[in-house]
């Protein structure tokens, strides 16, 4: 991913006024807004919970985490042909594996 380049000076038209260029990003809140600030997980419990519940476990696990230590030119081998490359290095491995 390439980093985001900074424009140097205001350009109309980019989906942002002059002001919000102009700006330091941070909105200005005030005393009475900064009072009725409620935590994250009173605002919106409903989107809390789903966020602290995740993904759960797999319902059939069928693959495990190893640690395994390649030859770099393997890796850089199957890394080379794209995205998939573990699973087709996974693949490949099945191939040769006994039983």
């Amino acid at each position: 991913m390439k980093p985001h380049k900074t424009l140097p000076q205001f350009m109309p038209g980019r989906g942002y006024s002059k002001n919000e260029w102009e700006s330091d990003g941070d909105p200005d809140v005030t005393a009475a807004q900064a009072a009725q600030a409620q935590p994250f997980a009173q605002a919106f419990p409903e989107l809390a919970e789903s966020i602290r519940r995740g993904r759960g476990k797999q319902k059939a696990p069928t693959k495990i985490r190893v640690t395994l230590r390649l030859d770099r030119t393997t890796v850089e081998a199957f890394r080379a042909t794209g995205a998939g490359w573990q699973t087709r290095l996974d693949a490949a491995l099945k191939r040769i594996a006994p039983g």
